[in-house]
């Protein structure tokens, strides 16, 4: 096995154009981690250090923007509003006639939609960065800034999850593909020395078996989360041929549906929207109302990362999220007009409507499966803290589906643009 990795790192490092790009991500990668490290101003270290420890929230929240939360850097906000951007154009596409149309246009389309959700991730950063700003406000994190230095940090912040979308844009245009996935994977990553160390500053000999426990548990699930990853339910598909006039007899093959057609995606998405009444009730807090500041105190405890409430909440936002990114990009009327039109067809079934009909039927039961898996996976920190006692996770089960996720998508990346080297060397 690990002779088979060092001949697969090999032949990148021989390819020039694949080198070029794993050294382009790579930069770029540094440059954010850089960035994500020049704190904003005006902020008490000590006290915002003593508000993520007691804040479950805050610290899953911190995941997310890629450990730069926590240092309240000039990304402090990191991706979020992108990511909030990109989920209203797509709840929209089902409201709106126009963006309906765009989805359907293909690569056009999906150009045009992503220009309107950066375009959007502007206003929406502006508002997190107020709303970030109150919420540190209550907590003393920061003092009471003049309204100068207020739009001061508005912008900064605004600036810096703007920044942090262009480097993305700039890893899947010059360098490896998925570029805001491969920052959040970065970002979940370079977390991993400190909450190590953590972890060993507070280990005790009786903490032998929980941990052992653990880490078996961790191998499992990620074994699990792989071959999910990868499995595939093949639709065989025939295409009738012709020589001249003459008819021979068809070639077999076969349509791969993934069983995880959504990948990492509509955890993502559920982790903006289960993380809102958390971030409302911390602002609503420090209200002077009592009933308001009763109503925050009730909303925080209910949507703790390890209540009950939040655990369903959030998985049935996962597998809700998982049908709906399905059905965005897998178009089964699509799918069998491109067969129709290229001879192609499923044994025992219709060209046209029904080979449209048992795609959709066959494509709602894997992601059936698909979805409980993501919820699963979603919920399992919480799992392991109330079952085992780990308290302080290295990666929670969030982090460990979209590293492995994005670690299995860049080697399939690599290894296609290894194939079509071959091949164009085979062709010369």
């Amino acid at each position: 096995m690990l002779k088979s990795i060092g001949q697969f790192f090999a032949k990148i490092v021989k390819s020039p154009d694949i080198r070029k790009k794993v050294i382009i991500t790579a930069l770029i990668l540094v440059v954010f981690r850089f960035t994500s490290h020049i704190p904003a101003s005006g902020i008490d270290r000590e006290s915002l250090k003593a508000l993520f420890s007691g804040s479950p929230f805050l610290s899953l929240l911190d995941v997310f923007s890629g450990g730069t939360l926590a240092n309240f850097s000039i990304m402090a906000l990191g991706l979020n509003p992108y990511i909030n951007a990109s989920i209203i154009f797509q709840l929209l596409g089902y409201v709106v006639p126009k963006l309906e149309e765009l989805q359907k246009e293909g690569e056009y389309g999906q150009e045009k939609i992503n220009q309107y959700t950066k375009l959007l991730t502007v206003p929406l950063a502006t508002l997190q960065g107020f709303a970030m700003y109150s919420l540190l406000r209550s907590q003393h994190v920061i003092g009471t800034l003049s309204p100068i230095s207020i739009l001061s940090l508005i912008l900064t912040m605004t600036a810096g999850t703007v920044f942090a979308v262009w480097l993305g844009d700039l890893i899947s245009e010059h360098g490896l593909k998925n570029g805001v996935s491969f920052l959040i994977f970065v970002g979940i990553i370079s977390r991993l020395p400190v909450t190590l160390g953590q972890s060993v500053s507070v280990f005790q000999a009786q903490d032998i078996l929980k941990v052992a426990i653990f880490l078996a548990v961790a191998l499992l699930v990620i074994a699990v989360i792989i071959f999910m990853n990868e499995a595939v339910r093949r639709i065989p598909i025939q295409y009738s041929r012709r020589t001249g006039n003459m008819s021979s007899s068809p070639v077999s093959s076969y349509l791969p549906l993934r069983l995880n057609q959504a990948g990492v995606i509509p955890i993502i998405f559920a982790v903006s929207l289960v993380l809102a009444p958390s971030l409302i009730s911390q602002f609503l807090s420090s209200s002077g109302n009592p009933t308001i500041a009763q109503i925050a105190s009730t909303i925080n405890q209910v949507f703790t990362p390890q209540s009950v409430v939040y655990n369903i909440v959030y998985f049935i936002l996962v597998f809700g999220f998982t049908y709906f990114y399905t059905a965005v990009v897998f178009n089964p009327e699509k799918i069998s007009e491109n067969l129709q039109k290229g001879g192609g067809y499923i044994p025992g079934i219709r060209p046209g409507k029904e080979t449209a009909k048992y795609l959709s039927f066959v494509l709602s039961r894997i992601t059936l499966v698909g979805g409980a898996f993501l919820g699963l996976i979603a919920v399992l920190p919480s799992f392991f803290q109330k079952t085992i006692g780990v308290s302080n996770l290295a990666i929670g089960g969030t982090g460990i589906l979209i590293v492995v996720s994005v670690v299995l998508e860049i080697a399939r990346e690599l290894e296609g643009e290894l194939a079509m080297r071959k091949y164009e060397a085979f062709v010369k």
